[in-house]
């Protein structure tokens, strides 16, 4: 299953992921802005409420999996990985990825295509737009 999203602007954020698998701060000049609906943008909202509320808030959908963060991209394609703990180089069981402006966003892997592809598509969504919450019961 290919989940598909139309991202809506959303409001800034102060911490963001680099890429390279790493944890960051972006200078202030690099922070998303309120209304930006870039792919970049986009993505560092979903990147920075995946980290909380899925991978650092032991979402039981994602026990066992890191997230591998490729925000800088070249092709315009800024995405996030959900890849095995411990083999960041492993292959990912989701992908998300966002292009254009207004960002168009894209998920797949085998983790859409199981119990959990109703609640990670609304996450996706939600944080796309700018709401930043956990789901509940997650």
């Amino acid at each position: 299953m290919r989940l598909r999203f139309d991202a809506l602007c959303g409001l800034g954020m102060a911490g963001l992921l680099a890429a390279g698998c790493q944890s960051s701060s972006v200078p202030a000049d690099n922070i998303s802005r309120p209304g930006d609906n870039s792919a970049l943008s986009t993505m560092e909202r979903v990147a920075v409420a995946a980290q909380k509320c899925w991978f650092s808030g032991r979402d039981p959908a994602f026990a066992g999996l890191a997230m591998s963060p490729e925000l800088t991209s070249f092709s315009g394609r800024p995405r996030i990985l959900a890849v095995p703990r411990g083999n960041v180089g492993g292959l990912p069981k989701l992908v998300v990825e966002a292009a254009g402006k207004p960002a168009r966003l894209n998920a797949f892997g085998p983790i859409v295509d199981g119990p959990h592809a109703s609640r990670i598509a609304q996450d996706i969504r939600r944080w796309s737009a700018g709401n930043p919450a956990c789901a509940t019961g997650a």
